[in-house]
């Protein structure tokens, strides 16, 4: 294979390499104030907390179903060759790539209502986050590694193509209201400000290469494809000195639109705890059902209709009447210019945000027993929690899911601690660790995801990591 084949495949492939946005070991872990991002109706066991600027919570996380980077750069003794062609066929278009990344810029929240018990919580905030996800372009992939020559009369599908992406800013404010000892519901109002945003999800197409009769093939494009853009383009074309220039210009440009100077959207999580026995808890929870307008610096391109392309009759060696090679490849562009007309638009669009379902079932047990009299205390608080939870998140195709069992356990009256196994598109082995210490009133937690795998990460198909500080003042044992 030349080296230009091999560039295709791997931009192909690398550049998908880009979350599950699955945050099990956080979900539901109420000693934590950032569960209430996951579920506006968690419990909440505190008075006031407020996020410490730009620590209080970041998570980055990024996964690529049915292939690794150890796929294709082991040093096993196989061939490259070998190790991409594998790559290549062994995946399908059901498989995806995806990134997801969350910085919290502000938090904040307070508890309120009747002055001997207060019974809600206002919780507040501000953060940033990068969503990008990809669908595998399998016969994209195909094209670029064989190449048309070897496929004459094969119709390869355009609509493979399948993505999108979105960098945006999020202020909400949501209430958790505890009804009774059994119920506990929250709503989180959000608004979104987009700083990027690219969706090509709604593809079709086919090309296919004939035997020609002017020239050797014929090259048959059927193309109705589509990439909507907003906030891109300005950014393009920012004047500039050279690219640490540019990269200046283009962050202080992103920052402008932080807070309501990008394209604007709306959404809403709701959610709720339900004790249906003192021992026994049911969670759920619905995020960002909401959307984006966008209507400043937009530009969707679309390419649209059949074409056919026969190539150029080669005449070099440049012997006076011939041509030289420069010449072949520029009639070749100055022809794929002008036979493919691609449209630029300005027209508003408006982008859904990927829904995100929680759910989860857990049994507590196991009361602190007191030394002093041999007795279980009699504060309410046990120390271990076993469950199952379930996740869900909408894509342009069908949903990602996965299941997590869990262990939850109280190790000190300053740390606790849980550990889960999840089972998704990624892996079957993600075993994590969630640790959350309390020294005074300030509370540090950390979490990873598919520990087994971090001893060689480039075998891991899926890797999640958060961590976060908060100062809590903590309700009064009564």
């Amino acid at each position: 294979m030349n080296a230009v084949k091999k560039c295709c495949i791997l931009c192909l492939l690398l550049s998908c390499f880009v979350n599950a946005q699955n945050k099990q070991l956080l979900y539901n872990y109420t000693d934590i104030p950032q569960s209430l991002l996951l579920n506006p109706g968690a419990e909440v066991n505190y008075k006031w907390h407020v996020g410490i600027p730009l620590l209080s919570h970041l998570h980055a996380s990024a996964g690529a179903s049915g292939v690794s980077a150890y796929d294709l750069f082991a040093d096993n003794g196989i061939d490259f060759n070998e190790k991409l062609r594998r790559v290549v066929y062994n995946l399908d278009r059901k498989d995806y790539f995806t990134i997801n990344q969350q910085l919290e810029i502000l938090s904040g929240g307070f508890a309120f209502g009747n002055s001997y018990e207060p019974d809600k919580y206002l919780s507040f905030g501000l953060y940033q986050e990068l969503d990008v996800h990809f669908y595998y372009p399998r016969d994209y992939a195909i094209l670029a590694y064989e190449g048309n020559r070897d496929n004459i009369g094969r119709e390869f599908d355009l609509g493979d193509l399948n993505g999108k992406g979105e960098l945006i800013s999020v202020l909400h404010v949501g209430v958790t209201k505890k009804v009774n000892k059994k119920w506990t519901y929250g709503v989180r109002g959000k608004i979104y400000s987009s700083l990027l945003n690219f969706k090509s999800t709604n593809n079709s197409g086919r090309f296919v290469t004939t035997e020609g009769t002017n020239n050797f093939y014929n090259h048959t494009f059927d193309l109705d494809l589509e990439l909507q853009t907003s906030g891109v383009a300005s950014l393009v074309d920012l004047e500039n000195d050279g690219q640490n220039d540019w990269n200046q210009k283009a962050i202080k440009e992103l920052r402008k639109r932080v807070l309501f100077g990008g394209n604007l959207g709306l959404g809403v999580d709701v959610g709720f705890t339900y004790h249906p026995k003192e021992q026994f808890t049911i969670t759920g929870s619905i995020q960002d059902i909401g959307f984006i307008h966008h209507a400043k610096d937009v530009e969707t391109y679309t390419l649209k209709g059949e074409y056919t392309f026969e190539g150029v009759n080669p005449l070099f060696p440049n012997n006076g009447s011939g041509q030289t090679a420069d010449e072949y490849w520029q009639e070749i562009t100055d022809n794929f210019e002008d036979l493919f007309e691609l449209d630029t638009i300005t027209k508003n669009y408006t982008s859904w945000r990927s829904p995100k379902l929680n759910g989860s079932a857990s049994y507590k047990y196991g009361k602190k027993v007191l030394k002093e009299c041999n007795c279980t205390a009699n504060d309410g608080d046990y120390l271990n929690e076993v469950g199952v939870q379930l996740f869900a998140i909408g894509r342009s195709r069908r949903p990602q899911l996965a299941v997590t069992t869990f262990y939850y356990r109280r190790l000190f009256s300053f740390l606790s601690g849980k550990v889960t196994y999840t089972a998704d598109g990624f892996s079957k082995t993600n075993v994590g660790l969630g640790l959350s210490s309390h020294f005074g009133n300030m509370n540090f937690y950390l979490m990873a995801d598919n520990l087994f795998e971090y001893q060689n990460i480039a075998k891991a198909q899926y890797a999640s990591v958060q961590l976060g500080f908060n100062y809590i003042f903590p309700m009064e044992k009564k």
